[in-house]
């Protein structure tokens, strides 16, 4: 059996269990969420690590690298955590109380597509886990790790893997205030999420067989929430960009069911390292061109023009087909990929652009 096929049936079987039917909900009182607040410093080392009082939380790492025959690669890792709304006093091992979902992809302009993959696992029994205290998540042999202050991955794919390592090379980034991140009018739709940009990456990279040595500089987030979209929300669209001057930007917009902004917000720090909060007024996204997919006739847009501030980025993607189709793990498809960030013309910095709802509407559970 392929892997590809047992992960469709270990994930049908986990998620029938998770996701039951209305009757079955209503049966038994889910379990109590931790909420985000106001006022709750972000902490370290503690907030590296993972926070299963709250419903959903990732660590995502994003960037740029390049071979030794000068190829310009995107690749993005992701590992989420959730927890299931099932009673919390099942004393069965089998209960799913935690689920580990992660996915990965490289964006290659030669390869049509990307290289991706996903795992879908239940926390524990020694298959998945993400460590309270420090980062230590990980799902059979992918794992993403925070040791001696670097950040390092493994990641064996169908057709493709990498083994990178990330070394900080600027502190944290609170995002919103002080680490709490507003996503919407009501105060529950909120996150805390801190970033660091400019990681400075080595390791190696395999394709089809072939294996390449690789440098880069990659974008690090880390966001917990328990009501991270409210009912009017579809989806958002988000960028992380290392600015080559050594300035770093995030910005982002939530979009409601007409396509408007529901919310947005974002934070730019300059080179010699002040903050700027920007607040839902200062930001704006601007469609330019849009790409529709040959697999799922969904219609991207994937070049923008980002208002945030008095910054103005003009964003172009390393490819138009960076569509990651994930149904086996959380049954979502969104376009996620490399982009390159020009002002006035000139090329500024590097990035990655995320893109969801434009297909159906985003459900985080």
């Amino acid at each position: 059996m392929r892997r590809r096929d047992a992960l469709t049936l270990s994930g049908g079987w986990l998620l029938a269990g998770v996701f039951a039917s209305p009757r079955a909900r209503a049966a038994s009182a889910p379990s109590p969420y931790a909420a985000v607040l106001a006022g709750r410093p972000i902490a370290f080392p503690a907030d590296y690590g993972s926070h299963p009082d709250y419903r959903t939380e990732w660590w995502y790492i994003t960037g740029w690298l390049s071979s030794p025959q000068r190829e310009s690669l995107g690749f993005q890792v992701t590992f989420f955590r959730t927890r299931p709304a099932l009673t919390a006093d099942n004393p069965s091992g089998f209960t799913p109380h935690q689920l580990l979902v992660a996915h990965a992809a490289i964006s290659d302009p030669r390869h049509p597509g990307l290289w991706q993959d996903q795992r879908l696992r239940r926390a524990g029994l020694g298959l998945a886990d993400a460590a309270i205290g420090d980062t230590g998540v990980f799902i059979d042999d992918w794992t993403l790790e925070r040791r001696d202050g670097v950040y390092r991955t493994h990641i064996a794919g169908e057709d493709f893997g990498f083994d990178l390592a990330f070394r900080p090379t600027q502190a944290p980034l609170l995002n919103g205030q002080s680490g709490v991140s507003q996503k919407g009018p009501n105060s529950a739709s909120a996150s805390y999420y801190y970033s660091i940009p400019h990681l400075a990456v080595t390791g190696r990279i395999e394709r089809a067989g072939v294996t390449d040595a690789v440098t880069g500089e990659a974008w690090l987030d880390h966001e917990w929430s328990s009501e991270y979209l409210d009912s009017v929300a579809v989806g958002w669209d988000w960028i992380g960009i290392d600015l080559d001057d050594g300035a770093a930007l995030m910005a982002f917009r939530i979009r409601d069911a007409a396509g408007a902004a529901r919310w947005a917000g974002g934070t730019y720090r300059s080179p010699d390292g002040r903050v700027q909060t920007l607040a839902a007024q200062d930001v704006a996204f601007s469609p330019q061109r849009f790409w529709v997919s040959p697999r799922t006739g969904i219609r991207y847009p994937v070049e923008w023009r980002v208002q945030a501030g008095v910054h103005e980025l003009e964003l172009q993607p390393l490819q138009d087909d960076q569509e990651n189709d994930t149904r086996l793990s959380t049954g979502a498809i969104y376009w996620e990929g490399a982009v390159r960030a020009f002002a006035a013309g000139k090329a500024v910095g590097r990035g990655y652009l995320e893109l969801t709802g434009y297909g159906d509407r985003l459900i985080l559970r």
